[in-house]
C-alpha cells in the first residue's frame, strides 16, 4: 500500500479557497436566471455532508414546487436532494425512477416555482451515488443526459466524475481513486478496486484508475484515453500564485474539448480542491459547457460554496422540539465490515438497550408474518424503558445472481420498512437512527413516512446526517441517516450516545 505523502509529493500543494469565493461567484451566475442544483441521490447518505438544505422522498411537482419555493423564501443555498434510492433497484426500475424525477423538476421549473417573478429557474442536475464506487453508472447519467435533451433540447456536453469523500478517507489522486488506511494503516492509502466494495454482488468493478472504471463500466463506449482528468496538476494550477482564478481557468480549459457527455474525472483530496474545482466548473459554464455531475457526498457542498458545519450537539438535534421519554430506536441493516464493528461497539457499550436481531432466515420462510408481529410487539415493549437496537443477522446471503441478491435486500429491508412503520404508529421513539444506505431510504420513505424533511446537519464531522421531518407522523423526530461504510468502530455509539436518555 503507497503512502498518501508520497503519492502526493508529486503535486502541488492545495490552493487556499473560501467558500464564500464559491457562493459569490454561483450568486454571480444566479444574478440574472436563479440555478437550482436537482441531487438525485441513490440513497439518503448523500446529505450527510450539507446542512439546511431541502430532501425529498417523493418527486411530484408539486414536491419541487414545495422545494423551491422553500430554498426562495428561506434564503438557503440553491440546491435540493431527492431520494431516489436506485441502488437498490434493478437497471430498468432506475432508469425509469431517474426520468421521471428529471421531467417532474423541468416542469416544476418550468412554472417558475421559486424564482422571483419574470425569472426563469435554470436547473443543474446531479447524480449522487457511492464513494466506493458501486450504483448505476454510466446508465443514470445517461439517462438525465437523454431526458434534458429531450424536456429542452439541451444537449450535455460532458459528466464530471468526482467520487471522492475525504472525511470518509476516500480520495483521488493522480486519477487513481483510493481508500485511506486507519489504525494501524492509518496513513496508507489502498486502491478502491482492492477493497471489500468492489467485490458488491451488485456493482462489482476491477478498476481504480477513474478513466478505466469509465471503460470498463461503460463497457468501452467510453475509452480509457478519451476521459477527461483533471488532476492535482490541473485542480492546484494556481499554488505557485496562490491564486484561485488561474486554477478555475486551467480547469475550464481542459474541459473545452467535452462534448456528447465525454466523461471527466477529477482528482480531490481536500475540501479546498472540491472549491476549486467549483471554481473551474461555474468558469466552464460561463462560456457555455453544459455539464452533469455523478458524484460522492461532499461535491455539493463545494459546488455551491457551503462552508463545512460543525457537527450538531445533542441539544441541536432536538432544537425546536420536545423530546420524548421513549426510548430510541436504532436500525442496523449495513453488512459491510465496519458496521458489524460499529454494531459490536454500540451493543457492548450500551447496556441498557435491548437488542432484537431480526432472523434473515425466518424472513425469507413461510411464517415471516407472525414472526414479524412477534418483533413488533418486542420493540414497542422495549421502547417504553429504553432504547432498542434492531438489527438483521449478520450471516449476509449470498447468491451470485444480481437480481436475487437484490431481492433479498428488498425483503430484508421491507421487513425492516415494517418494523418501524409499525412502531411508529403504536409507541414514536424518541429518535431513530438508521444504519446503511438501502436501509436509511426505506426508512425515510416508508417506515417513517417522510415526504419532505430539512437536513439540518452533521452529527460526526462531515459524516451522518440530521434529518428534521417537516410533515407526517415522524414530524419532530430527529432522524439520523448513517452510512454504512462510514465511521470508526466507535461512531455508532457516539452518535447514540448524543441523541439517548438512557446511554
Amino acid at each position: 500500500m503507497p503512502l498518501e505523502a508520497d503519492v502526493l509529493a508529486a503535486f502541488p500543494a492545495e490552493v487556499q479557497i473560501p467558500a464564500e469565493l464559491v457562493a459569490d461567484a454561483v450568486a454571480a451566475s444566479s444574478a440574472a436566471s436563479p440555478r437550482v442544483l436537482v441531487v438525485l441521490d441513490d440513497d439518503p447518505t448523500g446529505t450527510q455532508s450539507v446542512a439546511d438544505l431541502p430532501v425529498l422522498t417523493r418527486w411530484d411537482v408539486a414536491d419541487f414546487t414545495w422545494a423551491f419555493s422553500h430554498i426562495r423564501e428561506n434564503n438557503l443555498k440553491s440546491a435540493v436532494y431527492v431520494l431516489t434510492n436506485t441502488r437498490s433497484l434493478d437497471p430498468a426500475e432506475a432508469a425509469a425512477r431517474n426520468e421521471e424525477i428529471v421531467r417532474n423538476a423541468l416542469a416544476a421549473a418550468g412554472n417558475t416555482a421559486g424564482a422571483a417573478e419574470g425569472q426563469a429557474l435554470r436547473l443543474g442536475f446531479v447524480s449522487r451515488s457511492d464513494s466506493t464506487l458501486r450504483g448505476h453508472y454510466p446508465l443514470e447519467p445517461d439517462v438525465i443526459a437523454a431526458t434534458v435533451a429531450a424536456e429542452t433540447g439541451e444537449a450535455t456536453d460532458g459528466v464530471v466524475i468526482v467520487p471522492a469523500f475525504p472525511d470518509a478517507g476516500r480520495v483521488t489522486i493522480g486519477g487513481v481513486h483510493y481508500m485511506r488506511g486507519t489504525g494501524a494503516d492509518a496513513g496508507t492509502l489502498t486502491p478502491v478496486a482492492e477493497t471489500e466494495f468492489a467485490k458488491d454482488a451488485s456493482f462489482g468493478f476491477a478498476n481504480s484508475e477513474m478513466a478505466k472504471y469509465v471503460e470498463e463500466k461503460s463497457k468501452g463506449r467510453f475509452a480509457a484515453d478519451s476521459v477527461i482528468v483533471l488532476d492535482l496538476n490541473i485542480i492546484r494550477a494556481g499554488a505557485a500564485a496562490a491564486d484561485p482564478v488561474i486554477s478555475a481557468k486551467a480547469i475550464a480549459d481542459a474541459i473545452e474539448s467535452a462534448t456528447d457527455s465525454t466523461p471527466i474525472v477529477a482528482d480531490i483530496v481536500t475540501e479546498n480542491d472540491f472549491r476549486a474545482l467549483a471554481l473551474g466548473l461555474e468558469e466552464a459554464e460561463r462560456r457555455g459547457k453544459k455539464l452533469l455531475y455523478r458524484v460522492g457526498p461532499p461535491f455539493v457542498r463545494g459546488r455551491i460554496g457551503q462552508e463545512i458545519r460543525a457537527q450538531l450537539s445533542g441539544e441541536e438535534a432536538y432544537a425546536g422540539n420536545t423530546p420524548s421519554e421513549a426510548g430510541g430506536l436504532i436500525v442496523v441493516g449495513s453488512h459491510v465490515g465496519v458496521t458489524t464493528r460499529q454494531l459490536k461497539a454500540l451493543t457492548e457499550q450500551h447496556s441498557a438497550a435491548r437488542i432484537v436481531e431480526i432472523d434473515v432466515e425466518k424472513l425469507l420462510g413461510d411464517s415471516a408474518a407472525s414472526y414479524l408481529d412477534e418483533t413488533v410487539e418486542t420493540v414497542v415493549e422495549s421502547l417504553r424503558t429504553g432504547d432498542v437496537i434492531v438489527h438483521t443477522s449478520r450471516l449476509l446471503i449470498k447468491t451470485d445472481d444480481a437480481a436475487e441478491s437484490l431481492r433479498i435486500a428488498r425483503t430484508v429491508s421491507a421487513a425492516v420498512v415494517a418494523v418501524v412503520n409499525r412502531t411508529l404508529k403504536t409507541f414514536p421513539p424518541r429518535f431513530v437512527i438508521a444504519k446503511g444506505g438501502i436501509t436509511s431510504s426505506d426508512v425515510a420513505a416508508h417506515g417513517l413516512e417522510i415526504r419532505h424533511a430539512i437536513v439540518r446537519g452533521p452529527m460526526l464531522p462531515g459524516i451522518v446526517s440530521l434529518w428534521e421531518p417537516v410533515d407526517g407522523p415522524a414530524k419532530g423526530i430527529p432522524y439520523i441517516v448513517f452510512a454504512g461504510n462510514v465511521g470508526d468502530d466507535q461512531s455508532l455509539a457516539d452518535v447514540t450516545r448524543k441523541l439517548s436518555n438512557t446511554f
